[in-house]
């Protein structure tokens, strides 16, 4: 498919770009200009006008200054509607960025929204804040019977989060001497979040979180119609907040001062003050480039039939015993892409689901494949399943707290099966080694017990980030060395070292010559609690 800068645009109208080019350039405030070369940054400009300016670089020689001069946010739409809608030049969307906070979704609606390759932002730490209890989602289809049992559960959970925090922090604080030179605030911090580290384990999907996300037009389309398309109300009604968001005017701290400054010059300079409203005005931030982001009927109805072929081929078999990590060795393209487009519809091991597959016919194989790409529509991208021949697979089975670590590092791909409450949970050591386990396992049992009985959209909200999940990460060479140094390294959080640990472990079993260059360093949590 072409884009806005390819050689030739077939049917797009020539006054799209216009060439009015003046022969003295305007040198831009804040540009540098050296051997020719002019480099300056924008700030202020709607992102919908920006992309449209940007994109006339192909067929103007005009200056991004001049292209701004002359568009406003109706040619910007218009011009949008025809070359991104109509003739499919989805690179166009890459050119507006927007920032959006999203505010009050459970860690379960946070997963879902943060799992885009090309997606920039921060959420609210587990390691670093005290979250509260009350301070949870409560699901709408709950029955006033079913809510009085779910917030019990809830209440309990926080309730032991707060307990083992406490204890934990205090356990710390007697038994670790503060290092030479580090200030005692400082100090206290520092094991306050390492306490947090072990308290977490107790956090359910339920607890409300924040996160602020930086993502481009053509990104934030793609995760309002994957978020349109889940199961979960929350995270459905997450995709139309963020589709509303987009259409109405976007906060902007600026334009209550711009007010006050127009009517304060309302008497003085009617023309000033006119152009202070003009540019205080509200103002979309991406009204045109989302408006048409549908739920995605190729992502629904493959994941539907998939999980339906999954059962038919897998359902009678139990998960095979598996390790924390598995370097799996890479087959061929139809055998991986058949053995993935299965992981992500069951709970079994890549590796129990590649044996399996790999003994089948044809024919059987084929119908995997052709179940992964029936329903694609004209304007669908091949679903992530479909991204093989990566040189390192590694099959992770941990807990969802440290999954969430390790789910931020997106230039690999991440296949994911479901959280569920049958591969069970980790207990941290502290928990065994300052006695806490039988309250910890106890409010865990209780919590599951409860969500037992609740319908299958609102039992998930129970899970805590105690319990096991498994997911399939695809990478480069790159990418491995890059998470296993920066995920053994000091000062995070032991779970997750302690996984990026064993990845090491793999690498330097199965290529020794490039593991030996690896920068790491072994997980010794108790010695280090006080360094970051």
């Amino acid at each position: 498919m072409p884009n806005a800068h390819d050689p030739a645009l077939p049917g797009a109208p020539s006054p799209a770009f216009p060439d009015r080019r003046t022969p003295e350039q305007p040198n831009p405030a804040g540009c540098e200009a050296a051997d020719g070369a002019q480099v300056f940054a924008l700030w202020g400009v709607e992102p919908e006008v920006l992309a449209y300016a940007m994109a006339r670089y192909s067929r103007s020689a005009l200056s991004l200054t001049e292209s701004l001069r002359e568009i406003d946010r109706q040619k910007a739409e218009k011009f949008l509607n025809t070359f991104y809608f109509q003739y499919g030049h989805r690179s166009i969307a890459d050119l507006a960025h927007v920032g959006f906070a999203i505010e009050r979704l459970s860690l379960l609606a946070a997963i879902e929204a943060v799992d885009e390759n090309r997606w920039d932002g921060q959420e609210r730490s587990t390691r670093y804040q005290r979250f509260r209890s009350g301070d949870w989602h409560v699901p709408a289809e709950l029955t006033a019977e079913q809510r009085t049992r779910y917030e019990t559960a809830l209440a309990g959970l926080f309730q032991a989060y707060h307990t083992l925090s406490e204890k934990i922090w205090r356990a710390y604080c007697d038994r670790t001497p503060c290092p030479e030179g580090m200030e005692a605030e400082r100090f206290a911090r520092a094991l306050r979040a390492r306490a947090f580290d072990v308290a977490r384990y107790l956090l359910p999907l339920a607890t409300m979180t924040s996160l602020g996300q930086i993502v481009s037009a053509r990104t934030l389309e793609s995760q309002i119609a994957r978020l349109l398309s889940s199961e979960y109300a929350e995270v459905r009604e997450l995709g139309q907040a963020l589709k509303q968001a987009a259409a109405t005017p976007a906060y902007d701290p600026r334009r209550a001062m711009l007010r006050e400054a127009a009517q304060a010059l309302g008497g003085g300079d009617p023309a000033l003050a006119s152009a202070l409203e003009q540019i205080g005005r509200p103002a979309p931030a991406l009204p045109t480039l989302v408006k048409y982001a549908e739920p995605n009927p190729y992502l629904i109805a493959a994941r539907r039939e998939l999980r339906q072929l999954a059962q038919e081929l897998l359902g009678g078999a139990e998960p095979q015993p598996a390790a924390r990590v598995t370097l799996i060795e890479p087959g061929g393209f139809e055998l991986e892409a058949a053995s993935t487009l299965l992981y992500g519809a069951c709970d079994l091991p890549y590796q129990q689901i590649t044996e399996f597959v790999s003994g089948l016919s044809a024919r059987r194989r084929k119908e995997i494949l052709e179940t992964g790409l029936r329903r694609r529509g004209a304007h669908d991208e091949l679903a992530r399943e479909w991204r093989s021949g990566y040189g390192f697979l590694f099959d992770i089975f941990m807990d969802l707290g440290g999954f969430r670590d390790l789910h931020r590092h997106r230039r690999c791909v991440q296949i994911h099966q479901a959280a569920s409450f049958q591969h069970g949970y980790e207990t941290p050591a502290p928990v065994i080694a300052y006695g806490a386990a039988a309250e910890y396992q106890a409010t865990l049992l209780a919590a599951r017990q409860t969500a037992e009985q609740l319908p299958a959209t609102a039992a998930p909200y129970l899970i805590s980030l105690a319990y096991r999940k498994r997911t399939l990460f695809k990478m480069d060479a790159a990418e491995a060395a890059y998470l296993i140094e920066l995920r053994t390294a000091p000062g995070g959080h032991f779970s997750y070292r302690e996984t990026a640990w064993e990845m090491f472990e793999a690498l330097r079993q199965r290529y020794p010559d490039f593991a030996e260059h690896l920068r790491v360093r072994r997980p010794d949590p108790e010695r280090e609690l006080a360094e970051r």
